[in-house]
C-alpha cells in the first residue's frame, strides 16, 4: 500500500518537544525485553525506535511471544474491525478499580448491550443540549484566572473539564464535589495508572492483583464518591442532564439499567471525560503558547464570535481554525497513545502471519508522527486540517480509535474543548513562564512530564 501523504502549507515549523526516539529497537533479548518494560513503565511512548517511524508493519517478539506493530492504515482498519481480534482483557487492569465494569472495559455481548443503551446519551442532539453547561464551565475558568498573571493551567484545566462533565452529567458544579474527585483522579493517574510488570504478565483483569492495593484503595474512594453524588442527584431530580438520560435508558428487554451499571457508566464518563479533555486543553494551549501567530489567528475567530454567544453545535462552525488546532493537537498528543488487539485465531495482517494469542500493537502516537503518512509529521501545523470536514475519517488519524469501539464521547469532548478553550483565549494572551521543554509522558493518558506555569496577559492590557 502507498498511503496518501497529508500535506500542509509550508509555514515556519514549530516542533514541540517529544521523548527520545531510540536509534535501534530495544527488544530482541531477555535484557531488551526488560528494558522495554522499564521504558514503558516510565512512559508508554518512550520505547519507540527510528525504525518504527519508517516501517508500516514491524514483527517482533516480546517475552517469548510473537507480535506485530501495525501502522499501515489498511492493516489498522482490518485489525480494529475484524472478529478475528479482541481487545486484550489485561490492558484494563490499571483502570478497573477506577471505572468498574462500564463501557470502557466490557467486552462481547455485555459491551454491545451497554453501547446500545448509551447511544442516545451521545447523539448530536443530546450533546447540543449540553452546550450551556460547557459555556458556563468555560466562563467559570476564565473568571477564576482573572487577576492572575501566571497559572498552572494543567491544574486549571483539570478543574474546568471536571466542572464541565459534572455539570453535564449531574447538573452540579465542580466546586461542590470537584476537590475530592480531582484529588483522587490526579493521584491515580500519576501513580497506580502506570503499567507495572505484573500487568504485562497477568492474563486477566483480576490476575496477579495482590500488589494492587493502592489501586483498590483509591478506586474504592472514587466509586464511593460517585455513588454519593448519584444518590443525592436521585433525591433531587433535574431533568435534562446525562444522568437523567441514563436513568431513562432501557436495555433490550425494556428494563432500566441496574444501579451498579449506572454507577460504573458515570464513573467511566467522569474519568475519561475530564481526564482526556483536560489533557487536550493543556496540550492545545501549550502549542499555541509556542506559536503566538497561530494563537492570534485563533483569537481573531473567537473575537468575531465570542464563546458566550454559542447556543448550539452549529455555532461552533464559526471557529474552523480553533477546531483544526484541536485536531492537530490530537494528532501530536493522542489521548490514548498505544493500544493492542489479541488474535483469537491464526490469521494474517498485510501478509504477515499472526498466530492465535499473538498481540498486534497499534499506536496513534506512532501513526500520527509516521514519516510515510504525514508531511512534516513532528511539526505543529493546524492548517493541515482546515479543509478536512471530518478529520477522524482520515485513515491515518485515529485519536478516538476506529472500528466498532471508536470513542462514543468524541463529539462531547470536541464541543467541550472548543468552548472552554475559546473562553480562555478571548480573555488572555498566553505565553510560557519559562523555557523548560514539556515532554509528553503517557500512562492511561498522555500528560506532561511536569506542570509548567503559563503567563496570562489580559487581552485589553495586551492591546494597549
Amino acid at each position: 500500500m502507498d498511503p496518501t501523504v497529508l500535506t500542509a502549507p509550508q509555514n515556519p515549523a514549530i516542533i514541540p518537544p517529544a521523548p527520545k526516539v531510540h536509534a535501534s529497537p530495544l527488544g530482541g533479548s531477555a535484557l531488551g525485553d526488560l528494558r522495554i518494560v522499564w521504558e514503558m513503565g516510565q512512559n508508554l511512548v518512550g520505547a519507540w525506535s527510528e525504525e518504527d517511524f519508517d516501517n508500516l508493519v514491524t514483527p517482533y517478539r516480546f517475552m517469548g511471544q510473537p507480535g506485530l506493530v501495525v501502522s499501515d492504515p489498511a492493516g489498522v482498519r482490518y485489525v480494529l474491525t475484524s472478529p478475528n481480534f479482541r481487545r486484550p482483557v489485561k490492558v484494563g487492569r490499571p483502570l478497573k478499580p477506577l471505572v468498574g465494569e462500564g463501557l470502557l472495559l466490557t467486552e462481547g455481548e455485555t459491551w454491545k448491550r451497554q453501547r446500545k443503551s448509551l447511544a442516545p446519551v451521545f447523539t448530536p442532539a443530546a450533546i447540543g443540549g449540553l452546550v450551556p453547561h460547557f459555556v458556563a464551565a468555560g466562563a467559570s475558568l476564565a473568571d477564576r484566572l482573572a487577576g492572575h498573571d501566571r497559572a498552572n493551567l494543567s491544574e486549571a484545566f483539570h478543574h474546568a473539564a471536571l466542572d464541565a462533565v459534572l455539570r453535564a452529567l449531574f447538573s452540579r458544579r465542580a466546586d461542590q464535589d470537584g476537590a475530592l474527585l480531582a484529588d483522587i483522579a490526579r493521584r491515580y493517574v500519576d501513580g497506580p495508572a502506570h503499567f507495572r510488570f505484573l500487568d504485562f504478565i497477568g492474563k486477566g483483569l483480576d490476575d496477579l492483583t495482590f500488589a494492587d492495593g493502592d489501586r483498590r484503595r483509591l478506586g474504592g474512594r472514587w466509586l464511593a464518591a460517585v455513588d454519593t453524588i448519584i444518590a443525592e442527584r436521585r433525591a433531587a431530580p433535574l431533568p435534562g442532564d446525562m444522568l437523567d438520560r441514563l436513568l431513562a435508558a432501557r436495555d433490550e428487554d425494556g428494563r432500566p439499567l441496574p444501579g451498579q451499571e449506572v454507577r460504573d457508566q458515570c464513573s467511566s464518563m467522569l474519568a475519561a471525560g475530564f481526564e482526556t479533555t483536560s489533557r487536550l486543553l493543556f496540550w492545545a494551549t501549550y502549542l499555541l503558547a509556542l506559536d503566538p501567530a497561530a494563537q492570534a489567528r485563533v483569537r481573531a475567530e473567537i473575537t468575531a464570535f465570542p464563546a458566550e454567544r454559542v447556543a448550539s453545535l452549529d455555532d461552533l462552525k464559526a471557529w474552523p481554525l480553533l477546531r483544526s488546532v484541536l485536531f492537530e493537537t490530537l494528532r501530536l498528543y493522542p489521548a490514548a497513545p498505544t493500544f493492542g488487539r489479541e488474535a483469537l485465531v491464526d490469521t494474517e495482517v498485510l501478509g504477515h502471519p499472526v498466530p492465535a494469542g499473538a498481540m498486534v500493537t497499534i499506536s496513534p502516537w506512532l501513526m500520527h508522527r509516521h514519516r510515510k503518512l504525514w508531511d512534516a509529521p513532528t511539526a505543529f501545523r493546524p492548517e493541515r486540517f482546515i479543509d478536512q470536514p471530518h478529520p477522524w475519517g482520515l485513515e491515518a488519524f485515529i485519536p478516538f480509535g476506529a472500528g466498532p469501539r471508536v470513542c462514543i464521547g468524541a463529539g462531547f469532548a470536541m464541543a467541550e474543548a472548543q468552548i472552554v478553550l475559546a473562553s480562555l483565549l478571548e480573555r488572555f494572551e498566553i505565553t510560557m513562564a519559562d523555557d523548560r521543554p514539556v515532554i509528553p509522558r503517557a500512562s492511561i493518558t498522555l500528560g506532561p512530564d511536569h506542570e509548567p506555569d503559563f503567563r496570562l496577559t489580559p487581552i485589553v492590557q495586551a492591546q494597549l
